[in-house]
């Protein structure tokens, strides 16, 4: 494959790269330092500046907490989808508890986050900071984790073999095979977090807990201080903002990434068209990226690959002695856990048995109807996300076109237009359960998009002309070479899907909008009141149906399709 690969020269002018790279770490520094300046102040004010002109430092700040959260995110996926693909006994824990986690919306994790945050930091704004860095996360990590876990389990039979041929250790095997061979995937998922994190941007920079506001300077906020002050120009500008910070990710983060990562497809034919980005060849000829390659990542790389080498050298060794050993850490891991658990179980037990009958009979009720509008939702997106996520994954052509679209479309926080559209179906018949239905769609159906076309981009270029060779017909073609090269990721965009639309339940059924509240019954509304007003029985039983529902699906139907994926891959 003849496509331009690293290689550092012995001199490198000052290139654009360079620009773009200082200029990144300017702002970040300069966002850091006004953050400083503001927080030093020694009054607290719980409004927030909306002229136009502070806009470009809100989107530094919303910028910064949302870098922190993703790498936060991306070493929480490494370590937590290895450990579930590797450890089996460890997998029947890790998998459902999973599910358990990427159904909890974003809302039922502040309560507890909150007050561990501010109990380490009391009377201080680090607090809030960490406090929204943490529900960033919350609403970005799932869908990376069950990529990366289903890449892992994906990985063909013969690279396995080629791997143990080789005598790969752990490390070399991750470096050399598990990485690359999930870097399409998790370079399409982590585009799809970071939506995520816009579209729950403005419930984590701006929240309500105990009937006290919380309000950190940032796009989300803005945006949030506009909807209810129903400000529609105000509106547009943060917006006009926030397309114009998710453009140039776009064009500096994201194309690049999918361009580098077209070298890991497993293919032997050469497809005619593909990703291109010029400034992937600025940073190739990047004087900053040259000298940090050869003077920090390839040292670094090698010492860790030495390290490693070692320490499995060691272990080999020591295996027997040391078995006795591991056998009473892993007990003491395991018993902490237990513990963990248990102290979590008790706690939930003490909060929800305080809940009167018909107060359950009331959220049994209102699960029912959320799930009917999160299935509506889900089958929605999958009837247009299925066919051209395909189609743009197949043709590199179109989605050069199409993907900056999609990343900018799905980028936009729906919650900020959604009031909106709220006054316009609000007077017709089923108005707000329709716009309930819309918003769980806008919220949700990215995740199946993103996740197809990175499957339709990992279908091998030979099998697809092979397939032409053979003149299948459409329906054939779809049976024996698209869904099953394609169903890994669709199980990934299903579950994740199926989570965020029960995420994003909690704004789709209670909506504030120019000092009026707006609610339909649902469990997402009586997660969002409760949270609102410090009814933490009440928060507690709804987030463990939702949980329950969401674990219930996963088992009896997604996980059947991951077993089936596995078998046709292997």
């Amino acid at each position: 494959m003849s496509r331009v690969i690293w290689s550092p020269t012995r001199y490198r002018r000052f290139s654009l790269g360079d620009i773009i790279i200082l200029l990144f770490i300017g702002s970040i520094i300069y966002a850091i330092s006004s953050l400083n300046t503001i927080y030093s102040k020694p009054t607290e004010v719980i409004s927030l500046d909306l002229s136009p002109q502070k806009l470009p430092l809100y989107s530094l700040f919303s910028l910064l907490r949302m870098i922190l959260a993703y790498f936060i995110s991306l070493i929480f996926t490494i370590v937590y989808a290895y450990t579930a693909a590797y450890k089996k006994s460890l997998e029947k824990i890790l998998i459902p508890l999973l599910d358990i986690l990427q159904s909890i919306p974003v809302l039922s994790f502040l309560p507890p986050v909150f007050m561990a945050v501010i109990s380490m930091f009391p009377g201080s704004k680090l607090g809030l900071e960490i406090t929204s860095i943490i529900l960033i996360f919350t609403g970005q990590v799932w869908n990376m984790v069950f990529s990366f876990y289903q890449s892992l389990i994906s990985i063909p039979r013969d690279l396995k073999e080629a791997a143990q041929l080789f005598k790969l250790n752990p490390w070399q095997r991750f470096w050399y095979l598990e990485l690359p061979y999930s870097a399409i995937g998790l370079i399409w998922n982590s585009m799809m977090s970071w939506a995520g994190g816009w579209f729950f941007l403005m419930a984590c920079e701006m929240f309500t807990l105990t009937n006290q506001n919380f309000v950190l300077p940032g796009l989300g906020s803005y945006l949030s201080f506009a909807a209810l002050k129903g400000d529609l120009l105000k509106i547009f500008y943060g917006l006009f903002a926030l397309i114009t910070v998710i453009i140039l990710l776009d064009q500096l983060v994201w194309r690049p990434l999918l361009s580098w990562s077209q070298k890991f497809k497993v293919e032997y034919v050469q497809a005619e068209e593909y990703y291109e980005s010029k400034v992937l060849l600025w940073y190739r000829r990047s004087r900053i990226f040259d000298l940090l390659y050869k003077k920090i990542i390839l040292p670094l790389r090698e010492r860790l690959e030495i390290l490693f080498i070692s320490y499995y050298d060691k272990k080999e060794k020591q295996e027997i002695k040391t078995s006795k050993i591991s056998k009473l850490l892993n007990l003491i891991v395991s018993t902490i856990l237990i513990f963990l658990v248990l102290r979590g179980f008790i706690g939930l037990l003490k909060l929800i048995i305080n809940l009167p009958l018909n107060m359950w009979k009331d959220i049994i009720y209102s699960a029912f109807l959320t799930l009917l509008r999160v299935t509506t939702a889900v089958l929605i997106a999958l009837s247009w996300t299925l066919p051209l996520g395909v189609r743009i994954g197949m043709n590199p052509k179109l989605s050069k076109v199409i993907q900056p679209i999609v990343q900018i479309v799905a980028s936009v926080p729906a919650t900020a237009i959604f009031p909106v559209i709220v006054m316009y179906l609000i007077n017709l018949p089923g108005g707000l359960n329709i716009a309930s239905i819309v918003l769980m769609l806008l919220g949700t159906q990215w995740y199946l998009l993103f996740n197809i076309i990175a499957g339709g981009m990992s279908i091998p270029n030979d099998l697809i002309e092979v397939s032409e060779l053979l003149k299948l017909s459409k329906i054939d073609k779809w049976k024996i070479l698209i869904i099953p090269s394609i169903l890994p990721f669709l199980v990934t965009g299903g579950i994740t899907a199926m989570g965020g639309a029960f995420n994003a339940s909690i704004v789709s059924e209670y909506i504030e909008f120019h000092n009026q509240i707006y609610k339909i019954k649902g469990l997402g509304a009586l997660i969002t009141e409760a949270s609102s007003k410090g009814n933490n029985s009440l928060l507690a039983a709804s987030t463990l149906v939702m949980a329950l529902i969401v674990v219930t699906i996963n088992r009896l139907f997604w996980k059947r399709l991951f077993k089936k994926s596995e078998e046709l891959l292997s």
